[in-house]
């Protein structure tokens, strides 16, 4: 998944960061609207992290002009305004989630795979797929009955595939999941990964379309 995350202080920025990167899934920060703006209209986004109180503006007009548009891309709320009519305001110009600082981390973490899981068609978070079974909220892995370990990057591309089974997924499309604007990526990184996947799901898991990338295998 790629975030982008907009939030002005730079340790509370900081710490949500190397969170989402932890978690496996890559990050853009900035810290103005105007570079958010300029970065929406860069690259494409799975989930943005929006601060209120930014030093060129407010959150909420922001996010009012993004559903304006017509993005769809959804987007937690993060502030210290903890008002009922400050949580009305930001869910009716059409945030899909709303936290308060100070928050958990692991909590941040949670809401993100919930919302993301939401925006896929299927907020169950146990997946049966042939002969595996994934817990997606837990980051637990079965194959045919024995668990499975996946590193943090693996876990994002395989939930990259997860979100579109059967669709042809461009390695372009598997490294904008896997990296943001700042990160230098091998030539060869997308097959590495996948190549490292595979063996641990099974090689007739993911296919290979020569030349324009890799699908999910249906079960």
């Amino acid at each position: 998944m790629r975030v982008l995350l907009i939030e002005d202080d730079t340790v509370l920025g900081a710490a949500v960061r190397d969170q989402i990167r932890a978690d496996g899934h890559s990050v853009d920060w900035v810290k103005r609207l105007d570079e958010a703006e300029a970065g929406l209209r860069a690259g494409s986004f799975d989930l943005v992290l929006l601060d209120l109180m930014l030093p060129d503006g407010r959150g909420i007009p922001f996010l009012r002009r993004m559903r304006g548009r017509g993005e769809v891309t959804p987007v937690i709320i993060l502030t210290a305004l903890d008002q009922v009519s400050d949580r009305i305001e930001g869910l009716n110009a059409g945030a899909d989630d709303y936290l308060i600082k100070p928050f958990d981390l692991e909590e941040l973490s949670a809401r993100i795979g919930s919302v993301a899981r939401r925006y896929t068609g299927n907020p169950n978070p146990i997946v049966s797929l042939g002969p595996l079974e994934v817990d997606l909220a837990a980051r637990r892995l079965h194959r045919e009955g024995k668990p499975v370990s996946l590193t943090a990057r693996e876990w994002v591309l395989f939930e990259a595939f997860l979100q579109r089974p059967g669709q042809l997924l461009s390695k372009a499309m598997l490294e904008e999941h896997l990296y943001s604007f700042d990160d230098s990526v091998e030539s060869n990184a997308i097959e590495v990964h996948v190549s490292r996947l595979r063996k641990k799901l099974g090689h007739a898991m993911i296919e290979t379309e020569r030349g324009l990338g890799y699908r999910l295998a249906k079960s």
